[in-house]
């Protein structure tokens, strides 16, 4: 039978806290994070400037760009680089 880890390292807390601000951590993991944020202030930190952030972003007006407009920036980056790179 493997033990369960409760503890988790600050980088996968990290991680988990910003899969949190996208709602893509699971139970699991928001429970680990949780526990690991009762012992941690650097990543209570970490955790505060995040929802700070997501609550900003939200209350801008900032549009992104689509698939298809990121998807042509991409080529036109990659044909240059190679034409670049040929030289």
């Amino acid at each position: 039978m493997s033990k369960i880890k409760f503890f988790i390292p600050c980088d996968d807390a990290n991680h988990v806290c910003d899969k949190t601000q996208y709602k893509e951590a699971t139970l699991w993991e928001m429970i680990k994070l949780n526990i690991h944020l009762l012992y941690c202030k650097f990543c209570r930190e970490y955790t505060k400037n995040n929802a700070k952030l997501t609550k900003v972003l939200k209350k801008s007006e900032v549009e992104c760009l689509d698939k298809k407009c990121k998807e042509s920036m991409k080529l036109d980056f990659e044909k240059a680089l190679k034409e670049h790179s040929d030289q």
